[in-house]
């Protein structure tokens, strides 16, 4: 009988890096949302991926960064704290954008508190190979990183080897969660996520980071279906207008493709209505940071 595996990877990395591609592709299933945006993920989201008799509970953390604003020090704290947890840190960096200033800052932060990592360098398809070298090459010279792995998670090159070299690392011991777990996140709050993320990909440049969703009631039906209703809070009358459209147009459309998403994802019907209210402070309220298992005062 082959022995039983359980354990926890922190993916940690500068803002849009394709960490949450990574964890999708690596967990097999969406658990977390993806935007060309930076700073999509905005609290630590787990996905549960079983390999053979391993089980590996992987924590997408928010981009590290330098913090300017309540939110983004939360977030800050909030990587810093999963990367600390875990059994093994996944240091992923963006090939075509190289060593930036956040990722030294991230290497050094792991340094400062002796914290070993694994590097994946994501997104090989945009650079070529001699270049992808020099990069592996600078990386390891300013830490000691027990492997580095090349990667294109958008494209899973490289991903099953990854994955392979993470099972070996597991501790063993019992699985943590139910075989047939994905994520350890509520029902409401991948809801609220889902129509975030259809707010980033409809609206573009359009909209600045300064949406928030939220899951107010949940209705359960016999046939298994579920009536949710979300609001989006955004923080000028203006944006409220942009998230609306003309004639609601814009609207109806994240609805749809949230709808769409949301169905596919939990695998039932879901009739879902969305408000947009205009929330100024909406950062500084305690209750977002709950709700996200950010701490308010980071």
């Amino acid at each position: 009988m082959s022995t039983t595996r359980a354990g926890f990877v922190a993916v940690l990395g500068a803002p849009n890096v394709g960490k949450s591609t990574l964890v999708n592709q690596l967990v097999g299933s969406k658990v977390s949302i993806v935007s060309p945006k930076v700073q999509t993920t905005r609290a630590r989201v787990m996905g549960i991926a079983m390999q053979g008799q391993t089980q590996i509970a992987f924590l997408d953390l928010p981009g590290i960064f330098v913090p300017k604003r309540r939110l983004d020090r939360a977030m800050v704290d909030a990587a810093w704290r999963g990367a600390a947890d875990a059994d093994t840190v996944l240091l992923v960096v963006d090939a075509s954008r190289g060593l930036d200033d956040n990722t030294e800052t991230i290497i050094a932060g792991l340094a400062e508190r002796k914290i070993a990592a694994l590097v994946a360098i994501n997104k090989i398809d945009l650079v070529k190979r001699g270049a992808l070298l020099t990069l592996a090459d600078a990386i390891n010279k300013r830490a000691t990183f027990a492997a580095t792995f090349m990667v294109s998670a958008a494209k899973k090159d490289g991903v099953d080897d990854l994955m392979a070299d993470l099972v070996q690392r597991m501790p063993e011991g019992p699985h943590l969660y139910p075989e047939d777990q994905l994520t350890d996140m509520s029902e409401r709050l991948l809801a609220a996520e889902v129509t975030r993320e259809q707010v980033f990909l409809q609206l573009h440049q359009e909209l600045p980071y300064s949406v928030a969703v939220e899951t107010e009631k949940w209705e359960e039906f016999k046939d298994g279906s579920a009536r949710v209703e979300q609001v989006i809070y955004v923080q000028r009358d203006g944006q409220r207008k942009i998230v609306i459209g003309e004639k609601g147009a814009r609207i109806k459309a994240i609805g749809a493709a949230a709808r769409a998403e949301l169905t596919n994802v939990l695998g039932r019907r879901i009739h879902l209505f969305l408000h947009v209210k205009v929330a100024e402070d909406w950062a500084e309220k305690r209750d977002f940071y709950r709700v996200w298992g950010l701490e308010y005062d980071a």
